[in-house]
This record gives structure tokens, C-alpha cells and sequence, in this order.
């Protein structure tokens, strides 16, 4: 981990390999926390009405720090005492884990706040696109510029 980042910030990656829920809720772990709100993307099976039979997801090279700084914001932002962010990337199957994503804070009300702006800045500014592919034969790039 970098060390100009917030303290605040204790797990940001992106990996190829699968996710594990467990390691995120660790990373986060503190005495000081009352409230521990956790978000887990999985792949569905379906968008927009049409059935998916797996996805790939593409980074761009920047795509970790761009993460790093999206979950130090939200640190500085909140009222936090853990923030923590792991996507992954590579091909996925149906149910596979995308995204985890965590905050903890003394009160739940924080908790719920903090990781609300992690996960839809995370969507709305990290560089990480999905390919899904539809039983069809068809597929969609989403989130390309």
C-alpha cells in the first residue's frame, strides 16, 4: 500500500484471482468501529432483459491508483475509521464475486454513507470495464469511453 494514503484506507487491489469476502471484513477490523457496512457485486445472469453466460472485465494500467484515490477521498470525506476496495478483473462466470467494498465507522449511519460513495464513484470513475457475453451469441462492452 502507498504510504501518502489515508490511514484511514486499509485494502485497495485489483486481482485475477477470486475475491474473498473474508479478507476485506479482516483488513477492516478495529475496536473502534460500531458499524461495518459491506457491499458484494456478483455477476448476474442477466441485463437489460437478455441472458448473460459470463463477462470479462478489462483495467486500464491507471485503474489502481485511480481506485486508491477514490477510496482516500471517501476517507477524507467521511467520518471513517476503515475503507477498503478490491475489484476483480479477467473472466467470470455466473455468481463469481466482482467487487467488494467496505467501510467502518463508530455509528452504522456513517458506515452506510461512506460505502454508498465508494461503490458508485468506484463505478462512475475507476477505469475498469465490463464485456459480458449473452447466451444469444451477442455482447456489449459497458463502461468504455
Amino acid at each position: 500500500m502507498a504510504a501518502d494514503l489515508h490511514p484511514a484506507v486499509r485494502l485497495v487491489d485489483l486481482r485475477e484471482t477470486p475475491l474473498d469476502v473474508a479478507e476485506v471484513v479482516g483488513a477492516l477490523d478495529d475496536d473502534a468501529s460500531g458499524g461495518l457496512v459491506l457491499f458484494v457485486g456478483r455477476v448476474r445472469d442477466h441485463d437489460a432483459g437478455k441472458g448473460v453466460v459470463g463477462l470479462d472485465y478489462s483495467a486500464h494500467p491507471a485503474a489502481l491508483d485511480r481506485l486508491r484515490d477514490v477510496c482516500g477521498r471517501v476517507a477524507e470525506e467521511h467520518d471513517v475509521q476503515g475503507v477498503a476496495a478490491v475489484h476483480r478483473v479477467g473472466s467470470l462466470g455466473i455468481g463469481d464475486v466482482a467487487v467488494v467494498v467496505a467501510t467502518t465507522a463508530g455509528h452504522r449511519g456513517e458506515a452506510f454513507t461512506a460505502s454508498r460513495a465508494l461503490i458508485d464513484t468506484l463505478k462512475a470513475e475507476v477505469p475498469i470495464w465490463k464485456h459480458q457475453r449473452f447466451g444469444d451469441g451477442t455482447e456489449e462492452w459497458v463502461g468504455t469511453p
